[in-house]
């Protein structure tokens, strides 16, 4: 990590929280990366200003979720990281709708949910990232995709004010939205539900995380689903009809349990995954005629 220091002292000054040293393997489910500066604005406000003094330094953030679909380089990220801080972490009932902050986990909207016997993101539970990072891939998972239950979405733009955009301008499609293509921070949106009854709610929740832990291998870092879904067919099953569950590159593996996910099996690093994802392509790709996109961020 390389930064001008007057940059780390005006967001000091700005009275931005932050992090010189943090390393991203603390704040990503794969365990992996380097270091970074972390700041973690506490309010819109701080946002803002945060966003606008990295920008004018010619230093434009990098936006952390919670961390599930990264892989960080081992040297770090040379740019701010971002991450919103619990001032953006609200869930609030709107009638049949909830208004979240994006820093809310997708596991505590579900929750809330239930709490509010508001159904329709039941699929979500278990799934361990931020709703803004589940906005700005349009997460999904079961049958459902967080563009079955999105109203509208507020963010801070690349001129540095707050904008709200309804569903259909958001360009969401298979793990894809309009934020892949803009330099934005998704900070608020709001999901409209259906009244069910509570009980109801919470057995399919259960069900979902039920599902996950029997077939998932949750007991290692992962960044959950190594590769997109291919055209007419599955990712898992082609990488588990090539034989490659086990293999692995250094602390690397792509799992026994599910051929699905690649896993940190102890001390992997982003060069070992790196390898071993192309290793895995270019076995598919050879067998199959497949080519396996990858879902995974890389970021350096």
């Amino acid at each position: 990590m390389s930064l001008p220091i007057d940059l780390i002292d005006r967001l000091k000054n700005a009275g931005i929280p932050l992090a010189e040293h943090e390393p991203m393997s603390r704040r990503t489910t794969f365990g992996i990366g380097g270091e970074a500066l972390l700041l973690r604005p506490a309010d819109r406000e701080q946002l803002q200003t945060a966003v606008s003094l990295c920008r004018a330094a010619g230093q434009p953030p990098f936006i952390l979720g919670r961390g599930s679909n990264l892989l960080v380089s081992d040297a770090g990220i040379a740019r701010p990281v971002l991450q919103l801080g619990q001032g953006f972490a609200a869930v609030t009932r709107e009638g049949n709708s909830l208004r979240c902050g994006a820093g809310a986990s997708l596991i505590s909207i579900c929750r809330a949910a239930a709490e509010n016997a508001l159904s329709g993101i039941e699929w979500a539970y278990g799934i361990p990232g931020s709703l803004g990072g589940g906005v700005y891939m349009n997460a999904g998972a079961y049958g459902g995709e967080l563009r079955d239950v999105l109203t509208e979405v507020t963010f801070l733009d690349e001129a540095g004010e707050y904008c709200t955009l309804p569903v259909g301008e958001l360009a969401l499609s298979y793990r894809h939205s309009i934020f892949e293509e803009r330099d934005c921070v998704i900070v608020e949106a709001v999901l409209a539900l259906t009244p069910a009854e509570e009980p109801a709610i919470r057995a399919a929740m259960e069900d979902y995380m039920s599902r996950r832990r029997e077939k998932q291998p949750l007991e290692y870092g992962s960044a959950g689903s190594t590769f997109k879904r291919p055209m007419g067919n599955y990712a898992s099953a082609l990488v588990d009809q090539c034989g490659l569950k086990g293999l692995a590159v250094g602390g690397a593996e792509v799992s026994r349990k599910h051929a699905g996910f690649i896993i940190n099996r102890g001390g992997a690093t982003a060069a070992d995954v790196k390898k071993l994802i192309a290793e895995v392509q270019r076995v598919v790709r050879e067998k199959t005629g497949y080519t396996l996109e990858c879902e995974i961020k890389f970021v350096e």
